[in-house]
């Protein structure tokens, strides 16, 4: 089986030292990415650590496909404990870091402890420097990237940065990379934040060798020459259709379509792009530099996710507008999905939607945990009842588009991911729209025969983020295609896929979380005997827990903790 390669760096913050250890045992079987940041996590991450005390571990790391040509290689991985959901979480993001980032030599790198003073740290094949930058504190993702490449000669897609809101510890801020790229979900650049970690930069000359087969060029080719809509739209291309199945979240939740959404469709995004964006080594380029000539706004974006929680779920009808909140949440450090989602819960309150300017008040409140901001920084799990508004979070995990009470086998996702209610855990909206070939569609409607497809879905995806490979791959890389670049057959690959999901089960299980928290805001119908089917495929108790002979059977190499 085809996995990434060298040794895991470990960066101690309190110390200012490194360790450097091998971990090819874990590689063999975990690949890289989500599954080998997981089981390292697993064993290595007290079960009691405080999201955002020193216990808490930061890990990143690649797979095997960033040492490809390959497109829709062009992402990483990183996990830790999330201030936002309490629990394990991975979150991954595209750009050019990652082949940065498989230059120093590491497989991963591991981040512990906190720094008295704010830092960058700088890793390098030849070593790791400690860089007190009490300057940068409170500055914007641009600037940090201006002064790491005036100081440092490294472009942006050598970092990860923290802004203001990692700083804050909003608990939904991301890490950015690239400038306008997010490791978005959870809560991760928190995380750094409270680490006192300013950024972090890749560099050197020392990646490993992994073997791709040559069919890699086969899947580049393709994608090269594919008429795909989302490389002129991106994923907002799918406003205005998933308005008009009813999927399309409106006014916090209270809707499922919206009378604006040719206003924030992606012909209106399309017409604001004007050049090609990508990730590295991909020729899909799906990503979407964007421009308003009038205010000469620039943005990357935004996404459909973005579209729905800053225009449709706060009732607003004007693309410029939602590009305003994209770029401000980027600079900021933001998630654009939890914190579209907190404005629109706010919103609501104050029987306000498509209040721009108070939109554009609250995103940099929050960022900088000023007034109201400091109390919407919390996420809606925790604000809900002060405001008077219905919880919209799995987990503490506010919620995508791709609707569940229309979607229900997606709904039935949102409740079972690990990390709470993300549309990308299982993907199961894509069989259910559908955007699939037709013999591989389900009906909409129902859970019957779910359950089990629920879960090889996140089994399937946990490999995919280990690998590492973009989901939006789903077109060109069959389950065929994933055996021969993985030289793996691929129902070996489903069970490790399904003991990735079993150690982040197994790990939050241990912080207190059972099957009370695999539930949603709304009912659907037969949802109690679905997660029954479910719980009972993945050979887990009736209350959502993972029993201690899990990890003593043939099938899992894992060894229990408790």
């Amino acid at each position: 089986m085809k996995h990434a390669r060298g040794p895991l760096l470990t960066i101690d913050l309190e110390s200012q030292s490194t360790t450097s250890e091998s971990i090819d045992d874990v590689l063999e079987r975990y690949i890289g990415g989500r599954a080998l940041c997981t089981a390292l996590a697993h064993e290595r991450i007290p079960f009691d650590a405080d999201p955002l005390g020193p216990a808490n571990r930061c890990y990143f790391a690649t797979g095997p496909f960033q040492h490809a040509q390959m497109s829709f290689t062009g992402r990483m991985s990183a996990t830790a404990v999330s201030p936002l959901t309490d629990g394990l979480l991975s979150s991954n993001a595209g750009g050019f870091l990652s082949r940065n980032f498989t230059a120093t030599g590491y497989s991963a790198v591991e981040v512990t402890g906190k720094s008295d003073d704010l830092v960058i740290v700088h890793v390098t094949d030849s070593g790791v420097e400690f860089e007190p930058v009490p300057d940068l504190e409170g500055a914007e993702t641009s600037d940090i990237c201006t002064y790491i490449e005036d100081e440092h000669g490294l472009e942006a897609e050598h970092t990860v940065t923290v802004g203001p809101a990692g700083e804050q510890q909003v608990r939904f801020a991301s890490l950015m990379t690239s400038r306008e790229r997010a490791f978005g979900r959870g809560g991760l650049g928190a995380v750094l934040g409270a680490k006192n970690v300013k950024a972090i930069t890749f560099d050197g000359d020392s990646t490993r060798d992994v073997e791709i087969p040559p069919l890699q060029m086969d899947v580049h080719r393709e994608a090269a020459q594919s008429d795909h809509i989302m490389k002129r739209q991106g994923t907002s291309s799918m406003t205005e259709f998933a308005s008009t199945v009813n999927a399309l979240p409106t006014r916090y939740f209270s809707e499922l379509s919206f009378e604006g959404s040719e206003g924030i469709s992606g012909d209106r995004v399309e017409e604001k792009k004007y050049k090609k964006g990508t990730c590295s080594a991909c020729a899909f380029a799906c990503k979407l530099p964007t421009r308003d000539e009038e205010s000469g706004l620039e943005t990357e974006g935004p996404e459909y996710e973005t579209v729905m929680a800053f225009g449709s779920n706060a009732g607003v009808d004007d693309i410029v507008d939602v590009m305003h909140s994209n770029k401000r949440c980027d600079e900021l450090g933001l998630d654009t999905i939890s914190c579209g989602d907190v404005v629109s819960a706010y919103l609501a309150s104050e029987d306000a939607f498509g209040d721009v300017d108070l939109i554009q008040e609250l995103v940099e409140k929050i960022g900088r945990r000023e007034g109201i901001g400091d109390t919407l920084a919390e996420g809606v799990e925790r604000f809900h009842e002060e405001l008077g508004v219905d919880n919209w979070s799995v987990k503490g995990m506010e919620f995508p588009a791709h609707d569940g009470r229309t979607l229900h086998g997606q709904g039935l996702g949102f409740a079972t991911s690990n990390r709470g209610a993300d549309h990308m855990y299982a993907e199961f909206y894509s069989l259910e729209y559908p955007l699939v070939d037709p013999e591989d569609a389900l009906d909409k409607e129902g859970l019957e025969g779910k359950p089990p497809k629920v879960a090889e879905k996140e089994n399937l995806n946990a490999i995919k983020d280990s690998a590492v490979l973009c989901k939006f791959s789903r077109d060109f890389v069959d389950a065929d295609r994933l055996e021969t670049l993985l030289d793996a057959a691929y129902d070996d690959l489903l069970e490790i896929g399904g003991e990735v999901v079993t150690m982040e089960r197994h790990f939050n299980n241990q912080r207190g979380m059972d099957r009370a928290d695999d539930r949603l805001p709304y009912e659907l119908p037969g949802f109690e005997d679905a997660l029954e089917e479910y719980y009972d495929h993945r050979g887990w108790n009736a209350d959502g827990t993972v029993p201690p002979e899990w990890f003593e059977t043939e099938n899992s190499s894992l060894v229990a903790d408790d």
